[in-house]
């Protein structure tokens, strides 16, 4: 499926915006209007239908013009309102707060994944939020409420990088809690141990939850186009090392070309959807990477 063109979606200026509620709204506006535009359709957002009214519906989704016409009460139906659960997984390790620009990869996900739970808030969805490390340390159940969307973005806004990275340990304690099927989105920059990250992947896949991995990384990460001799910080371990760029960049780059084979092939023999997002792209990407994900798995 071709993805429409993104609009003005830029991280940079949405982070001025002084609540994480605001650049969400701001975020699924702007997207859903693209969409509406577009020619592509069967995401989850698009309208379906008409279903006659029953007590307890919402009266806004009434279509007062079809009453107009017929003296009957009908309300929309949309292919968005499954009863999906969604659990949004956020890496908030200390490996999280690089950057070489304005955006952290820590803020860059907190915006994605504001983001997605505005979007599933207005598809009725049931949605909750682990926030991990070393070990879980905030874990909130999948609800579907205007106020439990407003905790959501809350904590989001709150969140931190804390320690190191625990990637197995904490998946493995939110598959305990999480154990109705649902689909589980993951946004962390998977930079720990790929066989590590094989084994907390494939607890969800035991469980039968759909899973969309959201690789998030910084573009100098990507790209290695650091110049002369740099002294680099291990956010995590906080050991320091000198480094001749220019020397070190065919290596890294040789490397990390082996690194991203590696998790590409881990979700493809589970069954994850995977995308690569870089901290200076437009957050469109991100939902139609979402919107995509529940279109292919029908959750």
């Amino acid at each position: 499926m071709q993805q429409p063109a993104t609009r003005f979606i830029d991280p940079a200026s949405l982070a001025r915006l002084t609540s994480l509620e605001l650049l969400a709204r701001a975020v699924v506006e702007g997207f859903l209007a693209g969409l509406h535009r577009s020619p592509y359709k069967g995401f989850s957002v698009d309208f379906m239908e008409y279903r006659p009214y029953v007590p307890g519906d919402d009266l806004r989704r009434m279509d007062w013009k079809v009453f107009a016409r017929t003296d009957r009460y009908f309300v929309k139906e949309y292919e968005g309102e499954t009863n999906t659960r969604l659990q949004l997984i956020v890496d908030t390790s200390r490996s999280m707060s690089y950057t070489s620009h304005t955006i952290t990869k820590l803020e860059y996900s907190c915006y994605i994944a504001a983001s997605i739970a505005f979007l599933a808030g207005r598809q009725r969805d049931a949605t909750g939020l682990t926030l991990f490390d070393t070990q879980v340390h905030t874990y909130v159940p999948p609800k579907a409420s205007r106020a439990h969307l407003n905790m959501l973005l809350s904590t989001l806004e709150t969140a931190v990088p804390q320690a190191a990275t625990n990637m197995e340990r904490s998946l493995h304690s939110v598959a305990e809690q999480h154990r109705r099927r649902g689909f589980v989105v993951l946004i962390s920059d998977l930079l720990t141990d790929a066989d590590r990250i094989e084994r907390a992947l494939r607890i969800f896949r035991f469980a039968r939850h759909n899973v969309l991995v959201l690789q998030v990384l910084d573009p100098q990460e990507v790209v290695f186009d650091f110049k002369d001799v740099v002294e680099f910080l291990d956010l995590e371990s906080g050991r320091k090392m000198l480094v001749d760029a220019k020397s070190a960049r065919t290596m890294y780059q040789t490397e990390f070309h082996r690194f991203q084979q590696r998790i590409r092939k881990i979700c493809g023999l589970l069954q994850a959807d995977y995308a690569l997002l870089h901290t200076d792209a437009p957050l469109d990407q991100a939902l139609f990477q979402y919107l995509s994900a529940r279109a292919r798995r029908k959750t």
